[in-house]
Order: C-alpha cells, then sequence, then structure tokens
C-alpha cells in the first residue's frame, strides 16, 4: 500500500468529497492561494472546478457562523480555525447554536458541520498558540470530538465526520502532519463512536489520544 503523510491523507480526503458532493466546501483563513497555514488545502483551490475552497478574512467566529448557517440549509461545510486557541472566539456559535439544533427542534434540522482544529506544537510558540481546549468540547452535548493519531485515521475519520449529520470537532495535531502512514486510495470511513486496540498487552491498559497514541505505543515496545 502506498504512503502520505497525514496532511497528505487530509487533502486527499478533501479533494474525494468535494469532487463526488457539491454539497461539501472548505472555508477558513489561508486555506486558498497560501494552501492553509500547515499545507493541508495545498493545491484544492486550483484543482477543483468550483468554488469550493473559500478564503476569509481573520474572523473565526465568522467561520463557524458561516458554517452553522450553510449546514442548516443542507450544506456541508469543513471550517478551519487556523490555531486552536482562537476556537474560544466561536464558543457562541458552535456550542449555543450548532450543538442544540437538533434537540431544540425535535431533529426536524441538522447542522452537518465539521470545524477543523490545529493543535498544539511545541514549547517556544507565542502564548496564544500553544493550547488545545479539547476537553471543553467533550463535555458538551451534541457536539462529536475527534482527534486522529495517524494518516490513515486521519482520511477515514475526516470522511466520516463529513457524513455526520452532527457537528464534529475535528482535531489535528501539528507534529503529526509530516508523519507517514499506508492510506488507501479509495474512499473509506473510520467509525467516529468506536476505539482501536492499537497494541495487545497483558498487565496495563493506556488510553492515549492524537500524537500520544505513537508515544504510548513506542514506550510499550522499549519496555517489553
Amino acid at each position: 500500500m502506498r504512503e502520505l503523510t497525514y496532511a497528505e491523507a487530509l487533502r486527499e480526503g478533501l479533494r474525494q468529497m468535494m469532487a463526488q458532493d457539491e454539497r461539501v466546501f472548505m472555508i477558513g483563513e489561508d486555506i486558498g492561494v497560501y494552501g492553509g497555514a500547515f499545507g493541508v488545502s495545498a493545491g484544492l483551490l486550483a484543482e477543483l472546478v468550483r468554488n469550493g475552497v473559500i478564503d476569509t478574512p481573520i474572523s473565526e467566529a465568522g467561520i463557524a457562523g458561516a458554517c452553522v448557517g450553510a449546514a442548516l440549509t443542507g450544506m456541508r461545510p469543513v471550517g478551519e480555525i487556523q490555531f486552536m486557541d482562537f476556537v474560544t472566539l466561536t464558543m457562541e456559535q458552535l456550542v449555543l447554536q450548532a450543538a442544540k439544533v437538533r434537540f431544540m427542534f425535535g431533529g426536524k434540522a441538522n447542522v452537518p458541520m465539521v470545524a477543523s482544529n490545529t493543535g498544539r506544537f511545541r514549547y517556544g510558540r507565542g502564548g496564544t498558540t500553544q493550547r488545545e481546549p479539547r476537553d471543553w468540547f467533550v463535555h458538551v452535548p451534541g457536539l462529536k470530538v475527534v482527534m486522529p493519531s495517524n494518516a490513515y485515521d486521519a482520511k477515514g475519520l475526516l470522511l466520516a465526520a463529513i457524513d455526520d449529520n452532527n457537528p464534529v470537532i475535528f482535531i489535528e495535531h501539528k507534529l503529526l502532519y509530516k508523519t507517514k502512514g499506508d492510506v488507501p486510495e479509495e474512499m473509506y470511513r473510520v467509525p467516529l463512536s468506536k476505539t482501536v486496540v492499537a497494541r495487545e498487552g497483558k498487565h496495563v491498559t493506556v488510553v492515549a489520544t492524537s500524537v500520544m497514541v505513537s508515544r504510548a505505543i513506542e514506550a510499550a515496545t522499549e519496555l517489553v
């Protein structure tokens, strides 16, 4: 099987979904000509014949609000929040509105949107671009939180998130973008509701997400 980086797997998933379904589009800061701060959307603007990639002003609240409105009218937007610290500016749109719509209207309305966030990096970066407040969203009824740990899961979970009729917070760890893994070219889904046993063992159970999955595996291998 061919290898792709985590970022390439995400890009391929976005390209395939937008080519297959005209309801799917991407919106965010610097995602068009620039190709995204971390290169995830590089080339998509030129490749797609329709307006599937929309650059916005620096307004996370605007991005999230546009996604909620578009989702309510039948679209399936993927809104990119360049640095997850700034997701605080979207709390009204995501928590007060998107998460509650299906419940408030008895299931007659849905918000099928993905809020893509880049979380964490390394020490030495600015104090306002270091956080990954995923725990806030895990405790919000109506929101689903996804944190892929490898390239295969990145593509499969993204496709599943776009398919889902509920708002999904999709968190990408910056240190994973260049990591490589086997990724099928065809479209596939990784279920949002299931966990995976990454390594069998007998004595200790380690529960990990995102970049900590590979680190836990490395630690377990070293300790055997």
